[in-house]
């Protein structure tokens, strides 16, 4: 079983009430909010990410997938399906785009 830690967190008055109308397990309301807070900013930074690749990424894309997953090791080449997903490029000032077949 998972241990928790116990943290101290300071909330105006109005909060704290706000948190019991809706819970009274103010723990577990507060967990939740957070949980829903870090699953939003890591979508946020992947969108980022997604909309403005590091330079470095993008080597990686002018290899091609089908060359970067023949260069891997057999144990971790079992992991990747090439047959499955898109074929995509980047382009500057547009984004990825899907490459025509």
């Amino acid at each position: 079983m998972a241990t928790n830690e116990q943290v101290t967190v300071s909330m105006s008055p109005e909060l704290v009430k706000g948190i019991d109308r809706c819970d009274l397990d103010r723990s577990h309301f507060v967990a939740v909010a957070v949980a829903r807070e870090l699953h939003r900013r890591r979508h946020e930074q992947l969108r980022l990410s997604l909309a403005d690749p590091h330079p470095e990424s993008l080597q990686f894309d002018d290899a091609g997938f089908s060359e970067w997953a023949a260069g891997m090791a057999p144990e971790d080449a079992a992991l990747v399906d090439i047959t499955q997903g898109r074929s995509v490029r980047w382009i500057s000032g547009r984004g990825w785009v899907e490459d025509p077949e």
